[in-house]
């Protein structure tokens, strides 16, 4: 997988944000086959940052309604990667 499959976009909502900020975690949505390995060496080359550490979450789709018709958003991936010490936070996020 090349690193723009492994991460597929940021995720901006307030927690992202916050951690982002706070923290220096970034927090992605990543392919669900990939691991904290991939995730890692994909982040550091696509940055330019050195990695402290990556958790990943597995999210399951929510059942959605369009009238009577039932359906169910896909399954993804989450990833929280936190930058070592000392690493400037890339600001991909403009809000």
């Amino acid at each position: 997988m090349t690193i723009h499959e492994i991460i597929r976009r940021p995720v901006v909502t307030e927690k992202g944000v916050a951690a982002k900020d706070e923290h220096a975690t970034l927090c992605f949505e990543v392919a669900l086959g990939a691991n904290k390995t991939q995730v890692k060496q994909a982040v550091e080359k696509l940055f330019k940052v050195k990695v402290a550490g990556v958790r990943t979450s597995n999210l399951d789709g929510k059942m959605r309604r369009r009238g009577r018709f039932v359906g169910y958003k896909s399954n993804w991936k989450k990833a929280y990667v936190k930058l070592k010490d000392g690493e400037k936070v890339p600001d991909f996020a403009q809000i």
